[in-house]
């Protein structure tokens, strides 16, 4: 039996799961979306998971029910997708990952991953510490890292990154390492407990995000320490609060991590549903931003 030939008059009905709202980044990411998907005439089922893996398997059950053209979501962790991505295939329905990839033995269950690459921002807060290290005291470095939701891509592969880069470096210590969830309120509760346990001794703090890295600003100075001076902070996403916070020298350096997938989300969706090869992977293009270029830089920001 043929498929009908897809009509060019009708429009493209995607169907997207989103992780949640838990920071700047995802709110941007999502606006991104919808407002793409209105420019592109696309059709957009929207579902948030609310950051519950159960949630999205639900929302993508449903949207196979609803026989859109296209399923695309971002994972809230690696694993557990097989079964019904199996379903979404057997419906002869195309998936796109977007933002965080999946751990699937058959990579055929998804067409393409369209994303950052989240173990070379890890290496780019590492090469930046390697370099600030230059100019710092000698002695340990001890460093606490915040990291994101326990099995979610971005928290596996920014921890990887950054630990494969200070490990030429003896100087360079991870002292405690526990993850914040990605949020605010989870980064200074997390880093509330750092700074009780290890107090003075904590040099530099890695943050897997922004929302995290300006959680835990608040909780430095609510221990009468000053953020940016007597702990050193890395942060990931470049979000304008952490822009914010860089122009008030609370923050040192953030490694760019680009929500704006959307437009190129909805041109990938067009392409795979006219029949067009597609990449596997298509990465974003992303910068590395120290606070010495924050007030320069802070104008051009979308997000």
């Amino acid at each position: 039996m043929s498929l009908p030939a897809f009509a060019a008059d009708k429009p493209l009905t995607m169907g997207f799961s989103q992780v949640g709202a838990e920071s700047e980044w995802r709110t941007a990411n999502t606006v991104s979306i919808k407002d793409a998907a209105k420019q592109a005439g696309v059709n957009l089922k929207f579902a948030d998971a609310q950051q519950k893996q159960e949630n999205q398997v639900k929302a993508i059950r449903s949207f196979i029910a609803q026989k859109v053209d296209v399923i695309a979501f971002s994972p809230v962790v690696e694993s557990g997708w097989e079964t019904v991505l199996r379903e979404a295939k057997a419906a002869k329905i195309p998936v796109i990952l977007t933002d965080r990839a999946v751990n699937v033995t058959d990579k055929s269950l998804y067409v393409t991953f369209i994303g950052s690459d989240f173990v070379e921002e890890g290496r780019r807060a590492g090469r930046w510490l390697l370099e600030k290290a230059k100019s710092m005291p000698a002695g340990d470095i001890n460093i606490v890292e915040l990291q994101g939701t326990v099995g979610s891509a971005p928290a596996i592969d920014r921890k990887t990154g950054f630990e494969e880069v200070i490990k030429g470096e003896p100087r360079l210590k991870i002292i405690r390492s526990q993850t914040g969830d990605f949020t605010r309120a989870k980064g200074k509760e997390v880093m509330e407990a750092f700074l009780k346990a290890e107090g003075k001794k904590i040099n530099v703090l890695y943050a897997h995000n922004d929302d995290m890295a300006i959680g835990a600003i608040q909780a430095i100075e609510e221990a009468g320490m000053k953020p940016g001076k007597d702990i050193i902070i890395i942060s990931i996403d470049g979000v304008k609060g952490a822009f914010e916070a860089m122009m008030a020298g609370k923050l040192n350096v953030t490694v760019e991590c680009s929500p704006l997938l959307g437009p190129q989300l909805m041109q990938i969706a067009k392409d795979i549903k006219a029949g067009k090869e597609v990449p596997k992977r298509i990465t974003t293009e992303e910068s590395v931003f120290p606070a010495e270029v924050a007030a320069k830089e802070f104008p051009n920001r979308k997000y």
